[in-house]
C-alpha cells in the first residue's frame, strides 16, 4: 500500500524533490486522477481530477518523454511517463530545485520501476482499480471491465498491440483479449447480443470459455467450438466474434470470424477490408463449423479489428478508413484513442452499443525494441 510513497521518500532524498505526484490514467483515458499519499486524507471534493486531452501530461505519455518547466518557486517541474511495455499508466510529477542530465536520467529510472511497482501490485490491492474511477460503475460495466486484459497496451519485439473499449450507455457486451505465448500471439474481439447485464454474463461465458479452451492447448478452431458451446448450453443469445492466432517468427496468422465485422488492414499507406469467410455466431441454436483461414502479416502492416458499434448508423459520420490512415504514424495506442474518441464525439458521449478497436502493428521478427529516456525497454 505505500510502495508508490517509497520511491516518492526516495526522490524527497535524493534530490531534494518538492511535491511529488502519481497520477493515474482513469478508465475512460479522459483524465488523470492523483493518487493520494499514505496517510493523506481524501479531500470533500474526491480525488484530484486533471483533463488529460491537450495538456502536458497528454504529451508526455504519447511521446513517452520527460516533459521539463520551470515551477513557480524558481526550481524545474519534471512530468514523466510511468510506462510498462507500451501501457501508460500514468505520470509521474515532481519539483526539484536543479536539474542536470544524471538527474533526468534518474527520475526517468523512477517512473519506468514505478511502472514496474503498480503492475506487480495491483494483483493484491484495489487501490489503483478505485484510483482510476472517475464514475460510478454499474454491475454490468464492472463485469465487463473484469474480463478486459489488465493491461490495453503491450509491446514486444514482434508486435506492438493495443485495445479500447467505449461502453455504451446500457453496456453491450464488447469484450477484447490478447495472450502472448513462447511464439504465439493469440488475439480475440467479441460482441455478445444485448445489453446490460444479460450481455455481460453472456461476453463472461464467452471469453471464460475461450480463454479455458486456450490454456488446455486447444487451437483456434477448438477455441471457437468450445465458445459456442458454451453459449449454446449455458448462455441466452448469441456472442459473434474474431479469433487470430499469430506465428511470431513468420507473421502468419490463423483467423475463426464468427459472425464478426471484416478487419481493416492498413498496408503501404492504403487502407482496405481484408474479406473473410463468415461462420456462424457462438451461440446461434444450428449446428455450427467453425474454419481456420489464413492471413500473412508483412512488415509495417496494421490489423485493425473491430466491433459493429464502431460501424453503427450514428457511427458512420466518422470515416473509419480516413482516420486510420491519418493516424498511420501514430503509435497504435493512439490511434485507438482516436477511434474511439471520434466515435464517442459522433454520439455526444451517448452510444447506443459499446465501440471496440483492437489494433495489431506487426514489425516483424528482428525488429528493434523502443526504450524510455533511461533506455529501459516499454
Amino acid at each position: 500500500m505505500e510502495s508508490v510513497d517509497v520511491v516518492a521518500r526516495n526522490l524527497e532524498k535524493r534530490f531534494g524533490a518538492r511535491a511529488v505526484s502519481f497520477l493515474l490514467v482513469d478508465l475512460m483515458g479522459r483524465e488523470m486522477v492523483r493518487l493520494p499519499r499514505a496517510g493523506e486524507p481524501p479531500a470533500d471534493s474526491g480525488p484530484e481530477r486533471r483533463q488529460l486531452r491537450g495538456s502536458v501530461y497528454d504529451r508526455v505519455l504519447r511521446g513517452q518523454r520527460i516533459h521539463e518547466a520551470p515551477d513557480e518557486d524558481g526550481g524545474v517541474r519534471l512530468v514523466a511517463p510511468v510506462t510498462n511495455r507500451g501501457d501508460c499508466i500514468g505520470v509521474l510529477e515532481l519539483s526539484l530545485p536543479t536539474v542536470d542530465d544524471d538527474t533526468r536520467h534518474q527520475v526517468a529510472e523512477a517512473a519506468h520501476a514505478l511502472a514496474y511497482i503498480v503492475v506487480t501490485d495491483r494483483r493484491f490491492t484495489d487501490l489503483y482499480h478505485r484510483g482510476r474511477r472517475t464514475t460510478r460503475t454499474s454491475l454490468a460495466a464492472e463485469m465487463q471491465y473484469q474480463l478486459l486484459p489488465s493491461a490495453p497496451c503491450c509491446e514486444a519485439e514482434q508486435f506492438t498491440l493495443a485495445g479500447g473499449l467505449v461502453p455504451a450507455d446500457d453496456i453491450g457486451g464488447d469484450t477484447y483479449d490478447y495472450a502472448l505465448d513462447q511464439n504465439t500471439l493469440h488475439l480475440s474481439i467479441t460482441d455478445a447480443m444485448g445489453h446490460d447485464t444479460d450481455s455481460a454474463l453472456l461476453a463472461t461465458l464467452t471469453v471464460n470459455a475461450l480463454r479455458g479452451a486456450r490454456r488446455a492447448g486447444s487451437d483456434i478452431t477448438g477455441q471457437a467450438r468450445a465458445a459456442h458451446q458454451a453459449v449454446r448450453a449455458y448462455g441466452r443469445g448469441m456472442t459473434t466474434g474474431q479469433l487470430l492466432r499469430v506465428t511470431l517468427d513468420t507473421g502468419t496468422c490463423r483467423l475463426v470470424n464468427a459472425g464478426h465485422p471484416w478487419p481493416l488492414r492498413l498496408r503501404e499507406g492504403r487502407v482496405e477490408e481484408v474479406p473473410m469467410k463468415i461462420d456462424l455466431p457462438f451461440g446461434i441454436p444450428v449446428p455450427a463449423t467453425y474454419r481456420a483461414q489464413e492471413l500473412q502479416l508483412l512488415p509495417g502492416d496494421r490489423l485493425i479489428l473491430v466491433t459493429d458499434g464502431m460501424q453503427e448508423r450514428g457511427a458512420r459520420a466518422v470515416d473509419l478508413p480516413a482516420l486510420i490512415h491519418a493516424t498511420r504514424e501514430d503509435h497504435p495506442r493512439e490511434v485507438v484513442q482516436a477511434l474511439t474518441e471520434a466515435i464517442h464525439d459522433a454520439y455526444e458521449g451517448h452510444l447506443p452499443d459499446d465501440a471496440t478497436a483492437l489494433i495489431l502493428d506487426w514489425h516483424g521478427a528482428g525488429a528493434p525494441r523502443r526504450t524510455s529516456d533511461a533506455g529501459s525497454d516499454i
